[in-house]
């Protein structure tokens, strides 16, 4: 897993890198979770998680607090999760997570984008075989005795674990979610993020320029607004 997680440190870093973008989406996230589970994080633990990724991406306080303040107004009843599936060039299967509130007009730019590159929109399911649901949590690895922290998390589904000298990588079943969640807080355990990702089960190896096609297609559409994440079977 030592690759996967320098990688996905890397993409971590050139999303935060674009502050702005980082925010709205991570907005919109906050937003969805007021929307299902009311405004209170003390009691919306989808909400806890948003915050935390939110501080996790500096994102400041008052920023935070307006986007559950703006997301409680009926507004946020507008706002609906939806996600396209289809392949790009060199048969690489791309999976694409939405917080939109016109899905018409989100779609149209979805397909837009798949058209530029040669790549086709399929139907919703289309691609689910090709993808396993996990759940990844970071914390800060200071003072983390990694053998403890193993067996301290077993009983809240843990599957893989793996740290450097900052943080911590936690992974489990997309269903353990928020029992992870609630282990990593009871046993104070700052979450750093928290986040379910799509893994890609094969992978299809490219390089040089058929490689870079491929970034360029996830960099246009990470940089859709109503796009929160953008996964691939790209090595």
């Amino acid at each position: 897993m030592g690759r996967a997680f320098e990688f996905r440190k890397a993409r971590k870093f050139k999303r935060w890198g674009q502050m702005a973008k980082t925010f709205t989406k991570i907005g919109k996230e906050i937003s969805m979770a007021v929307k299902e589970g009311g405004p209170n994080p003390e009691s919306n633990a989808r909400l806890r998680a948003a915050i935390q990724n939110a501080k996790g991406a500096n994102m400041p306080k008052t920023n935070i607090e307006n986007a559950i303040k703006k997301a409680s107004s009926k507004d946020t009843a507008n706002m609906d999760e939806v996600t396209y599936e289809g392949y790009g060039p060199y048969g690489i299967a791309v999976f694409i997570e939405t917080v939109t509130d016109n899905p018409t007009r989100t779609v149209a730019n979805v397909r837009m984008i798949f058209r530029k590159f040669e790549g086709s929109l399929g139907t919703n399911g289309s691609l689910e075989f090709l993808f396993d649901r996990k759940a990844n949590f970071t914390i800060k690895s200071e003072g983390v005795d990694l053998e403890e922290l193993e067996l301290s998390l077993i009983d809240y589904g843990l599957e893989e674990l793996e740290g450097d000298e900052e943080e911590v990588l936690i992974v489990t079943e997309f269903a353990d979610f928020g029992s992870m969640q609630k282990g990593l807080e009871e046993l104070g355990h700052e979450i750093v993020s928290a986040e379910k990702v799509r893994n890609p089960l094969s992978t299809v190896k490219l390089e040089g320029e058929e490689r870079e096609t491929i970034e360029k297609m996830i960099d246009m559409f990470e940089d859709d607004d109503d796009i929160v994440n953008v996964f691939t079977n790209l090595e």
